[in-house]
């Protein structure tokens, strides 16, 4: 098996990929960067808790420009992940009005986006349909 990173901090590679949030102590607001402050409560103290890996479509747009060398068209959703907003893309679907739609039940899913020289993979992840 190759070397393999996250392409961000809060995604954890291993047999069973997900994600981590730090959840505020005194109002459990999550967030997936480090914080000083809570942004709704200002609470000060934060401990790391998994995030389901199921979840459901609550917004979506079909992405059909984008910079230089980002292939289009995609996905970019938000997806309730047991009452959890996460930003990411859906994945493995066609992107078209006809195959997306809001409350798509989805769940995490892992992709390599490139591999450097020294052959360590960069993992990303997305939501793939059910």
């Amino acid at each position: 098996m190759a070397n393999q990173i996250p392409l961000v901090d809060y995604l954890v590679l291993g047999d069973a990929p997900h994600l981590t949030a730090n959840e505020c102590t005194a109002c459990g607001a999550r967030f997936f960067d480090r914080r000083n402050a809570c942004a709704s409560c200002s609470g000060t103290e934060f401990h790391t808790v998994d995030i389901e890996t199921g979840g459901e479509v609550k917004a979506f747009t079909i992405v059909t420009f984008a910079a230089p060398g980002v292939p289009v068209p995609f996905v970019s959703a938000i997806v309730d992940c047991g009452g959890t907003s996460v930003r990411g893309n859906v994945i493995d679907i066609d992107p078209t009005p006809e195959h997306v739609a809001l409350g798509m039940k989805v769940h995490l899913a892992t992709y390599t986006i490139g591999t450097d020289d020294n052959g360590t993979e960069a993992i990303g992840f997305g939501f793939a349909p059910n």
